[in-house]
């Protein structure tokens, strides 16, 4: 009977969740694709890149989502059952209200290992493959990026100025090119055009100017009635080294380990980088990082079990509303008080270590409540 009832409330849920989570996930993905179109109207992506980048998005969105919307699927499915007497059926036919909340803790367990793999695996892969669309993109669409009587510095080591633009073709234009710490070339140029060879290559052709080196205080002048500059040697100001989030977990708890026993060793606490993206100076940012992918993910059982307190309460009860506001409002707290410890500053693993042991008290506490006030029931 237990295992009839695990599969049907499992498969409500997660119906309910899916459809819901969908919705959800597809309306911030879209919100968030307008705001990624910046990629291409000033930074210069192509559409190709910008529909990569913003796709492998998807993964982050349906990870920070999951905990909430899994909470609204138990309420929903639990006081949807209330509502149409299918509980009162369940304890008729023997199936105790201990029995159903360490079924609704077994569906949250279920949730918990997906959210881990989501987390641990899916979210760092697909955020560092979408990073990865920047790190072998030229700036495709280099015309869309220059503005009229505008200076425009968002590729990197280069500002553009054009007094007029006609599609491709530039008026009275003015590019400064910085070169190195003490050497920069700046151009001048009547007109101009902006050409996309075959091979996709961008190149700005520019007729009658001039070209101003200059090299510490040293310049020299050079005329010229018709000069190239290649487009593809320059990057865009998009961020392209990989982030915290996107390391790998591997890497990520290495990482920590390294960190952890440098700080053994070192007293002075001074600055050191072990490998690419690990570093003393962003250790605050590693910590939270794990806590993300491990410590948050226990919060959707301790989410699932506030949810199974709805039980502990009729419909026939005339604060029946009342009560499942305050469990509603429960569940949010349990929430917020994870975000929040997210944020704090952990410096060491012994720190790291006894934030696991927050949402274990958490858990025992409840199960705790839950135990005597449903002992209370069966006394009463």
């Amino acid at each position: 009977m237990e295992k009839l009832i695990f599969k049907k409330i499992a498969k409500d849920i997660s119906l309910f969740l899916f459809i819901s989570i969908t919705c959800v996930a597809t309306i911030i993905w879209i919100i968030q694709a307008v705001n990624y179109l910046d990629l291409v109207s000033e930074d210069g992506h192509s559409l190709k890149v910008y529909f990569a980048y913003t796709l492998f998005s998807l993964p982050k969105i349906l990870s920070n989502i999951l905990p909430f919307m899994f909470m609204i699927s138990l309420f929903y499915v639990i006081i949807n059952y209330e509502l149409n007497n299918e509980l009162i059926i369940y304890w008729i036919n023997g199936v105790t209200k201990l029995n159903f909340v360490n079924i609704i803790i077994k569906i949250s367990i279920l949730y918990f290992i997906i959210q881990i793999l989501l987390t641990t695996v899916v979210v760092p892969y697909s955020l560092d493959k979408g990073r990865s669309f920047f790190r072998t993109s030229n700036i495709d669409l280099f015309s869309s990026i220059i503005k009229e009587k505008k200076f425009i510095d968002t590729v990197e080591k280069l500002t553009i100025f054009v007094d007029k633009k006609e599609d491709n073709l530039l008026r009275n234009i003015i590019i400064k090119e910085k070169i190195d710490i003490d050497q920069s070339q700046i151009v001048v140029a009547k007109n101009g055009e902006i050409v996309t060879t075959q091979n996709g290559n961008q190149k700005i052709i520019l007729n009658e100017g001039k070209i101003i080196n200059t090299d510490n205080d040293n310049q020299n002048i050079i005329d010229f009635s018709k000069f190239t500059l290649d487009l593809n040697k320059f990057d865009t100001n998009t961020i392209t080294n990989q982030k915290t989030q996107e390391m790998k977990t591997f890497d990520l708890i290495r990482c920590v380990q390294v960190i952890e026993n440098y700080r053994k060793i070192n007293t002075e606490n001074k600055n050191k980088n072990f490998f690419k993206g690990c570093a003393t100076q962003i250790s605050p940012a590693i910590s939270e990082e794990f806590l993300k992918r491990f410590f948050a993910p226990i919060f959707i059982i301790l989410v699932g079990l506030s949810s199974s307190l709805i039980i502990t309460s009729s419909k026939d009860n005339q604060n029946y509303k009342l009560s499942n506001f305050f469990k509603f409002f429960l569940g949010i707290f349990i929430l917020i008080v994870s975000e929040i410890l997210l944020s704090s500053n952990v410096k060491t693993l012994n720190e790291l270590i006894i934030y696991f042991f927050i949402p274990i008290v958490f858990f025992l506490i409840l199960y705790s409540f839950l135990l005597s006030n449903l002992r209370y029931e069966k006394g009463s």
